[in-house]
């Protein structure tokens, strides 16, 4: 068995080293739209929702926290819509009792959450000094999940990296971050490891490097165009690599836990499956997406793809050397096999077709994959314009990930739906078919062999939603951000997915449409008590919205 892994990686190998397709073991012919599976996930299966500090804690510059980038970030006008910040958000940091009561009702088996940096290390260096209240913060977080029999998953980077770091140093351009971030891992290993024993590095590095660096719609705000996304990239995956070292070498054999990360991809879908062009353009957008972090863990190296496109572009340039930074032989053997586990996050597919882009007119990240983007008319968007519920692509993406990366065990760290309106709505129809049908898709994928061992639906409450502010709402629960008390309200979507756990699955259809009805019922009483907002709140929806809900007519009726 140990000798035929070893070809398999051997094969891997010898298919970037002969520039063939990296995905050659993938069907993409093979794109089955087929009808609803009833059945049950298997035993162990990990249910769990998510969260991150930023997004849920407030507290921005209470008990000792040093500033972050997205603090800076909000707080420059016109960086995210209508200026809001995070500085209070679900005020997470005093209300966890109560959020932890919140994920009990639901049956969960894990709660996700990430450690902001400099709440634990104000100024991201360990040697300045340690927040001693920011550490015990934590640490009476996870002994609550855990005296609730709730499995702690932490995150380590959930973008908000301490802003002397930014200041000083340029952040993630600059190679003295890694260090920094294993001590600040180190730390976290130290305090929290006898009780942690999933821990993820960093979440989605692909925005943190294009959306903060290159097009700079994120924190820090930069716009190094065609070289700050790889630079940042290149810092991030050597910084993953250090930590799982640190942990591997000094922590496991006391602690017993594992270490991964989550990476982010939409499916990229070829237009034509019959035109060759159109699949290796959709398996670039791909490759670009989720395979420009994770072939370097798995298998040591950039993509092939990457590395002949952004070299020739580069070429073209004039310059000397790639754009794309590269690794030594030494680095290589060190960052291979990073990864214990491999965190996806996913939410939505483009369909991809060829497009030349000429190299005259300043090379970008997104021009460096001579892709084009497109959407079906039919699919429903219901919240954030990027988001389309396509749940066959879900099954899809898990399965390339099966071929290129040896079948690695998989935990899906953020999947989700938001909505973008204005008023109040708790009869979330759209998130209880979203999670339907992405759900039931991972379920084929088990079955088609992926290596699923748990799920964390994006996200437990509303939040604040980076450059959107608070516009958008991905949560189970509703948070009335104008209450200073921020109060919870269940939305629909709480009973559905209560069921999907309590069943581990979907047992037959008539159970299922039961489902969907009982948690209808149970939001319509609540929603009317909610629904206060002016009346021109609720029809300035209507113009956002595009399946209003039968609940929301009934509101914009009374």
């Amino acid at each position: 068995m140990m000798l035929s892994h070893r070809v398999g990686q051997a094969c891997h190998v010898l298919v970037l080293v002969l520039c063939l397709s990296a995905a050659e073991d993938f069907d993409w012919s093979a794109n089955n739209h087929d009808s609803f599976y009833y059945g049950t996930f298997p035993n162990g299966f990990s249910w769990g929702a998510g969260s991150s500090a930023y997004q849920t804690e407030g507290a921005w510059d209470k008990d000792g926290k040093g500033l972050s980038i997205w603090d800076v970030f909000t707080h420059k006008k016109g960086k995210t819509f209508l200026n809001d910040t995070g500085d209070s958000s679900c005020e997470g940091y005093y209300k966890f009792k109560d959020d932890i009561s919140l994920i009990k009702e639901l049956n969960l088996n894990h709660y996700r959450f990430s450690i902001s940096w400099p709440r634990i290390m104000p100024t991201g260096i360990r040697s300045d000094h340690v927040n001693e209240k920011g550490v015990k913060y934590y640490s009476a977080l996870i002994d609550e999940l855990l005296k609730h029999n709730i499995t702690p998953i932490v995150t380590l980077y959930h973008w908000d990296l301490p802003q002397v770091l930014q200041e000083k140093y340029g952040g993630w351009q600059n190679i003295s971050m890694i260090n920094y971030f294993n001590d600040f891992a180190n730390l976290c290993f130290e305090r929290y490891g006898d009780r942690v024993k999933y821990w993820i590095t960093f979440n989605n590095p692909w925005s943190v490097a294009v959306e903060g660096y290159e097009t700079g719609e994120h924190a820090p705000g930069l716009k190094l165009r065609g070289t700050g996304a790889y630079r940042a990239a290149h810092h991030i995956i050597k910084a993953h690599a250090k930590v799982w070292h640190t942990y591997d070498t000094q922590w496991r054999n006391k602690q017993r836990g594992m270490v991964g990360i989550s990476l982010s991809g939409d499916w990229g879908e070829p237009v034509d499956i019959t035109n060759q062009k159109d699949i290796e353009a959709a398996e670039r957008y791909v490759q670009f997406y989720i395979g420009w972090f994770a072939t370097p863990i798995f298998h040591g190296d950039y993509p092939q793809v990457m590395k002949d496109f952004i070299g020739r572009k580069s070429a073209q340039q004039g310059l000397g050397t790639s754009r794309l930074p590269t690794f030594s032989s030494q680095e290589k053997s060190y960052i291979k096999g990073t990864s214990d586990f491999l965190g996806v996050g996913h939410f939505t597919t483009r369909y991809i077709t060829q497009k030349n882009f000429p190299f005259n007119r300043g090379s970008t990240y997104f021009s460096d994959r001579d892709v084009a983007e497109l959407v079906d008319p039919r699919w429903p968007d219901p919240g954030s314009e990027w988001l389309y519920s396509v749940p066959w692509g879900f099954r899809r993406l898990l399965n390339f990930i099966k071929t290129q990366y040896g079948n690695p065990v998989i935990f899906i760290t953020e999947n989700g739906v938001s909505e973008k309106m204005m008023c109040t709505e708790l009869c979330d129809d759209w998130r209880i078919q979203y999670y339907k049908g992405y759900i039931n898709e991972m379920l084929k994928a088990i079955r088609d062999g992926v290596n699923v061992k748990g799920y964390t639906a994006w996200s437990l409450l509303d939040k604040f939603e980076w450059d959107e502010g608070y516009s958008e709402r991905f949560g189970l629960y509703y948070v009335d951000f104008k209450n200073k008390n921020k109060p919870r309200y269940p939305k629909a979507s709480v009973q559905f997915y209560k069921r999907i756990i309590k069943s581990n699955g979907f047992p037959n259809q008539r159970e299922v449409e039961n489902w969907k009805m009982k948690a209808t019922e149970t939001c319509s009483t609540s929603n009317q008590l909610l629904a206060a907002d002016p009346l021109t709140s609720h029809m300035e929806m209507v113009t956002e919205v595009v399946v209003p809900t039968v609940c929301t007519l009934c509101i914009l009726i009374s």
